[in-house]
C-alpha cells in the first residue's frame, strides 16, 4: 500500500504504518488522519507530538494508554478519561495515534 503526499509516493505496511518512519512530516500525518477519517485538532497534535517525543527522545519508548492519559492531563490542565482519548483516536489511541505519528506498529496486547 502507498499514499501520495505532495507528489511523493510513500509506502505503508498492510496495517497502514509507514515503511520508513523517516518519511513522516506533518503533511503525511494529515494524509494518514484523512485516511483514518480524523480531522486533526490541537489535542490530536498534542498526543501525536508526545508519542513522537517519547519514541525519539526516550529510547524508542511507546507508552501505554494510562501514561498518555497522565501526560495529557499535565498538558491540558485536567486529567482526560480513556473515553476522551478514544474520542480522538477511536481505533486505540496508542495504535492509531502511533500510525498517524509515523511510528512503528505497537505489538503489545491491550493498551491500558
Amino acid at each position: 500500500m502507498a499514499i501520495e503526499v505532495n507528489g511523493k509516493t510513500i509506502e505503508t505496511t498492510p496495517s497502514g504504518y509507514l515503511q520508513e518512519i523517516s518519511e513522516w512530516t506533518e503533511e503525511v500525518a494529515l494524509k494518514l488522519a484523512e485516511i483514518e477519517g480524523i480531522t486533526l485538532t490541537d489535542k490530536h497534535w498534542d498526543v501525536i507530538n508526545y508519542l513522537r517525543d517519547e519514541y525519539y527522545n526516550n529510547a524508542q519508548h511507546q507508552p501505554m494508554e494510562r501514561v498518555v492519559l497522565k501526560e495529557m492531563g499535565k498538558k491540558w490542565g485536567s486529567k482526560p478519561t480513556s473515553k476522551d482519548l478514544y474520542t480522538l483516536f477511536p481505533l486505540a489511541p496508542t495504535k492509531q495515534g502511533n500510525r498517524i505519528a509515523g511510528l512503528p506498529e505497537v505489538m503489545r496486547k491491550g493498551g491500558y
